[in-house]
Parts: C-alpha cells; sequence; structure tokens
C-alpha cells in the first residue's frame, strides 16, 4: 500500500497551519514556529489563492490529517455520497470510524500515523480479534483492546501509566485498568475537531 514517507513537518508548512501530524511533538518542537513559508524555492510574492486553489488547501488538509493517500480519500469521499444526508457530514464520520483513528482517539497513541503503524504490527483487537486492517469501520458496540501478547511490551507498560491524563472522545468509553475501548455511538460531524472546511472538500470533487 502506498504511504507518505516525506518529512511530514513539510505538510503543516504547506498547509500554513499545525495539523497535528507528531503527537505531542508538534507542541514542543515544531518546524512551523521557525519557517512560516511553504516548503520550495520562494520566488517573488506569493501567489493568491483562487476559490479551487483554496478547495485544494482544505481537501489536502483533511488528507494530510487523517494520512489517508488521494485514491482511498477519494473512493471515501464516494461512499459518503452513496449515503443518504449530507456528503460533507458523512465524510467525516467515516473518516472518524477508521480504526486507526479510534486508536488514536482513545489515546493508545500520540499521532494517527503512530496508531496505524500499531494497526498494522497486530497489535490491536477488535471484539477480541486481531485486525491489521488501518481503514476498518467500527461500528457501535464494538471493543477495541490489545493483543495479550502485545500487553508485555515496554509501549504498553508506559501507555498504562500515561494512560490517566488522556481525555477521550465522547462517543468512545475507556476502561483504563485494562486499556481497552467502547465505541459507545457512531460520532456526529460536532464530534469532529475539524480545523478544515469540509464543504470546500465537497466542492472540489463536485466539479
Amino acid at each position: 500500500m502506498a504511504r507518505y514517507i516525506a518529512a511530514v513537518c513539510r505538510l503543516c508548512r504547506r498547509s500554513g497551519e499545525k495539523l497535528m501530524l507528531k503527537g505531542s511533538r508538534c507542541v514542543t518542537k515544531c518546524t512551523l514556529d521557525k519557517r512560516h513559508k511553504p516548503p520550495g524555492l520562494q520566488i517573488g510574492r506569493p501567489r493568491r489563492l483562487s476559490d479551487r486553489g483554496r478547495q485544494l488547501r482544505d481537501k489536502q488538509k483533511v488528507r494530510y490529517s487523517y494520512g489517508i493517500m488521494e485514491r482511498q480519500f477519494r473512493r471515501t469521499f464516494a461512499r459518503a455520497g452513496r449515503q443518504s444526508g449530507i456528503t460533507g457530514e458523512n465524510l467525516l464520520v467515516l473518516l472518524e470510524r477508521r480504526l486507526d483513528n479510534v486508536v488514536y482517539r482513545l489515546g493508545f497513541a500520540e499521532s494517527r500515523a503512530q496508531a496505524r503503524q500499531l494497526v498494522g504490527h497486530g497489535h490491536i483487537t477488535v471484539n477480541g480479534r486481531r485486525t491489521k486492517i488501518a481503514s476498518y469501520l467500527v461500528r457501535e458496540g464494538d471493543i477495541i483492546g490489545w493483543r495479550p501478547e502485545s500487553m508485555s511490551s515496554q509501549y504498553y507498560k508506559q501507555l498504562a501509566q500515561t494512560i490517566e491524563g488522556k481525555t477521550v472522545a465522547r462517543w468512545l468509553s475507556l476502561d483504563r485498568q485494562k486499556l481497552s475501548g467502547e465505541v459507545l455511538s457512531l460520532p456526529t460531524p460536532d464530534d469532529v475537531e475539524a480545523k478544515f472546511d469540509i464543504q470546500a472538500v465537497v466542492g472540489y470533487y463536485s466539479r
């Protein structure tokens, strides 16, 4: 599967704002704090963005934030369009339901990239079964936990000591003793801390 392997700080500089792609490191040590200009050679004045350019930038922000490549993001958008309701809201809900995002929201990982790695390495279970697909969509009532073999790892032991100070989304519940979470309900657009204009994404793909 294709994935972005270059420096993620370049993505934040291109977007012009912090996307928290490295978790807590984005707060303590962020390249954007020192280098505000986008990456690449800067010649003359920055060009004024067109409406299409703004839509593209918002679409890229969503992609960067959730760590999805273009083809997979386009498929997710098409699926959101086939569902009843507002396409933009459906898209946000589908992205939030991804297993790697849920692992991140539960506080098991500092970033979605780290959460995707935990899932890909087989450390995470859904309803007691190991699931290695980061794009797996959770459902109401699903239990997200750890594979028994992974509970002896150093990372798990450190997480057990730091999980107390973490908060979770209101559509999830977290058992801090067992380090397991439950999907209480499907997320709503109000539950998503969106820093982008989702309707601009819809407008981009609607042309």
